[in-house]
């Protein structure tokens, strides 16, 4: 075996059409589109290389120069940990311990050398709403940006030593479930205050909804950790890229007295249309996504990211906004699906939030944490 660092456009293409080969036989599996694990690496559109990030990936080829498995490791200094962590992730690879420790290996070595004391993975070089945790359990076509991978995969890394840091539950449910009366009871209360308000976004305040938006993410995810305060021009940079696919009335805003205090952001399933587009996306690709977006029917609705501040965490204001929100889309949209990206084991109020509305776990991820220091005492991610 031989691994080599990708520093070639010829080894791009190679790091990107490896999975092509590896998941050929598998039907769930969709192929991402390449140019958003590119802009990963791309120093322009990656505003973690801003704030001094480094990134390098390598490609591990065989005795007849075939590519067997690939790996990228990465530093991002706002990714705050107990010890100074770094990150692997695009993790591809046959199955076989020896290459895959061959990839471990050679990640380890490069963080160690900058001064990194452990490793995340598979964790993206970037925000946590992509690329982020191994798949261990549903295993079925994944949504939009999120891993997937074989089964197998859990034994390669648990094999070289990595260790649960926390677990990440995905819920689904159908959007006509009925409710239970614990939620019911909860919207009530919050609806007899005239103080509270609920509304779903409207493109054309768009810049409002992002400073509301930026104002309860940054109070609800102050105490997370790992480096989750966004500034106006990354949740701008969001909302823009997104604009495209934003549909109005399933990205919902609750208000206290005007104050913005919860929001709810869905977006449709889109690897229902980009799994027809074999990674591409140029101009054929992207005229073939209208197409497919206006004429083709779309059943599922994926839950993006859900906040509430905390002061006014656990008091009805998330039943409130659910409800509100579902009647809405149940009377104007054609969704009869609807599943949550997803929470990790360290906020339970989140799950039992899901669990209360009667969603079931459709599949789980795991983040492993690997020592360098095997005598240091490893802990699982902090409780919420």
């Amino acid at each position: 075996m031989l691994i080599k660092e990708v520093d070639s456009q010829e080894m791009v293409k190679q790091f990107l059409h490896f999975p092509v080969q590896l998941y050929k036989n598998d039907k769930n599996w969709i192929r991402p589109l390449d140019k958003d694990i590119e802009e990963v690496f791309d120093q322009k559109k990656n505003k973690t290389f801003q704030n001094g990030g480094l990134i390098k990936r390598w490609l591990l080829f065989d005795g007849q120069q075939q590519p067997i498995g690939r790996i990228a490791a990465f530093i991002n200094p706002q990714y705050k940990e107990q010890q100074p962590t770094g990150g692997i992730g695009f993790f591809e690879c046959i199955d076989d311990q020896k290459a895959a420790h061959c990839l471990f290996d050679t990640a380890k070595k490069w963080l160690q050398e900058n001064k990194m004391e452990a490793m995340d993975g598979p964790i993206n070089f970037g925000e946590r709403d992509k690329w982020w945790g191994l798949l261990v359990q549903g295993f079925h076509e994944p949504l939009y940006n999120m891993n997937y991978n074989f089964p197998y995969y859990q034994e390669l890394f648990e094999s070289y030593g990595f260790k649960n840091y926390f677990d990440q539950e995905c819920y689904a449910l159908p959007i006509d479930s009925k409710l239970s009366n614990r939620i019911k009871y909860a919207h009530e209360r919050v609806a007899r205050n005239s103080d509270y308000h609920a509304e779903y976004l409207k493109k054309n305040q768009l810049e409002k909804y992002i400073g509301d938006f930026l104002t309860i993410y940054n109070a609800a995810w102050e105490t997370h950790g790992g480096g989750k305060q966004l500034t106006l021009e990354q949740a701008k940079n969001i909302f823009y890229s997104m604009k495209p696919i934003i549909e109005e009335k399933i990205v919902w805003f609750v208000y206290h007295n005007e104050r913005p205090v919860a929001f709810w952001l869905n977006i449709p399933d889109l690897n229902q249309y980009f799994k027809k587009l074999n990674g591409k996306f140029g101009l054929i690709q992207k005229l073939k996504f209208l197409y497919l977006q206006k004429f083709t029917k779309n059943n599922r609705i994926v839950g993006v990211v859900f906040g509430v501040v905390p002061d006014f965490q656990g008091k009805g204001v998330e039943a409130y906004m659910i409800v509100e929100g579902t009647k809405v889309i149940n009377r104007d949209l054609p969704y009869t699906e609807y599943e949550m990206q997803w929470i990790g084991d360290f906020n339970p109020k989140m799950i039992r939030v899901a669990q209360a509305l009667g969603a079931e776990r459709s599949r789980k991820l795991t983040t492993y944490r690997y020592l360098f220091d095997p005598s240091q005492p490893f802990e699982r991610h902090r409780v919420l």
